[in-house]
């Protein structure tokens, strides 16, 4: 059994915390490929590549992103030296489309013909709209992975087919299912390969708790996700290669993390409509709806990334719209406003912050938060309630676990200290 296996094998039986080998975290990625069958091989990287082998054709499911596109090319390399045929895009996620160039180089200067790539058709309209908010995009990756110089791509390489529901494609005999559905995107395609019963699902399985509830990006779909994890299962798959995360090998394992996946994404959507049904507002249902205790000790569906919470924020919209149930809410009062007749309450914004410290060290950090947020927009120009600010945020984040929490309360610290200069 190879390393990156082992290291597989290891995470399943929770003899790896999945802490050590974030699916996510640039700095666990081996870019190592691994052969998981005859003609098919599996590359580790930001986000993973399904190299296929048939006849003199190489195809690809999916390319992975700028940064990991020399690193996977010279893994493919290692393995196979036939010119590019077919690409698969999983979705329209840049980490997933933007692998193509060095293999097109390589065509191009052996006078190869130019690659096919395949892609639902709900792909070019996610990059149309890229392009329609370049600057956003910009920031929230920013934010959530902590680069801040990150820009965002305005050019993408287009698929040359795009199917809508179902389509068969095949690389010189070799048959691949592509099949659409909506997950964590609108334009998902898993894909089937039945010769070898392996199944590359992208990001509708990641090796965490599913990334339906981002709360920076558009809408997911928990239902139908769970739909798309529920009919992969029935295929009865004996090796899943995911969009991120190590592979799962056997058939046992493949059809516990579907199901398993499939049946958590469920329970949010049902237990959140249920609560929508009886009149709760936003607020209720997010401190109401849990993770089944079954669930939460799987070490495939841990919080690393996305959050439970988060997805029943993105049911409500889904199924609610984006008001809350709060009346207050519906036309609100500016924050700057709010914040300041609450320090005028308190006796001053340096109370609230002084409180927000208190309640900090208690271990109430969600409430510590709104203080620190309301003392900080009451006065946004004094350096101790920014210290305070900035104190509160970085405590909160070193106690989360997913990435998108900590993006957030880390870039909101980063700020406070900026504007406490």
């Amino acid at each position: 059994m190879s390393d990156l296996l082992d290291v597989a094998d290891r995470l399943w039986r929770g003899e790896l915390d999945l802490g050590e080998r974030h699916p996510l975290d640039p700095a666990t990625l081996s870019h190592e490929l691994v052969e998981i069958t005859d003609g098919v091989a599996f590359v580790e990287a930001f986000a993973n590549v399904v190299a296929l082998e048939s006849g003199g054709a190489l195809g690809l499911i999916d390319t992975s992103s700028v940064l990991s596109a020399p690193s996977v090319h010279q893994a493919v390399r290692g393995w196979n030296d036939q010119p590019l045929h077919t690409a698969v895009y999983t979705h329209g996620h840049v980490d997933h489309v933007f692998g193509m160039g060095p293999f097109e180089e390589e065509n191009a200067d052996r006078g190869a013909a130019r690659a096919t790539v395949i892609a639902h058709e709900d792909v070019p309209r996610r990059f149309d709209r890229y392009g329609r908010t370049l600057g956003y995009n910009a920031i929230i990756n920013q934010r959530q992975f902590q680069l801040p110089g990150l820009g965002w791509p305005s050019s993408y390489r287009r698929p040359d087919v795009t199917y809508s529901d179902r389509m068969t494609a095949h690389l010189d005999g070799l048959r691949l299912e592509l099949r659409h559905a909506r997950g964590e995107t609108d334009d998902a395609t898993w894909v089937w390969i039945p010769d070898h019963r392996v199944l590359c699902p992208g990001d509708l399985f990641i090796w965490a708790s599913p990334n339906a509830g981002n709360p920076q990006k558009v809408q997911r779909y928990a239902g139908d996700w769970a739909a798309a994890l529920r009919e992969m299962a029935g295929l009865e798959p004996v090796a899943m290669l995911p969009g991120h995360g190590l592979p799962v090998i056997g058939a046992e394992r493949v059809t516990e993390a579907l199901t398993s996946t499939a049946e958590l994404l469920e329970h949010l959507e049902a237990a959140t409509l249920d609560l929508m049904n009886e009149g709760a507002r936003l607020n209720d249902v997010i401190h109401a709806v849990e993770v089944p205790a079954h669930l939460a000790d799987k070490p495939w569906l841990q919080p690393v990334y996305d959050e439970p919470e988060f997805v029943v924020r993105n049911v409500w919209r889904l199924f609610g719209g984006w008001w809350d149930g709060n009346p207050a809410n519906l036309k609100p009062a500016s924050e700057s406003a709010v914040a300041g007749e609450m320090a005028a309450l308190a006796g001053g914004a340096d109370r609230l912050a002084a409180r927000a410290r208190e309640l900090a060290v208690a271990g109430d950090l969600r409430l510590a938060c709104h203080l620190a947020e309301m003392a900080a927009l009451a006065a946004p120009d004094d350096r101790t309630v920014h210290e305070i600010r900035g104190e509160v945020y970085e405590q909160r984040m070193k106690l989360e676990r997913s990435t998108m929490s900590r993006g957030v309360f880390r870039a909101a610290a980063n700020d406070s200290r900026s504007a406490g200069r």
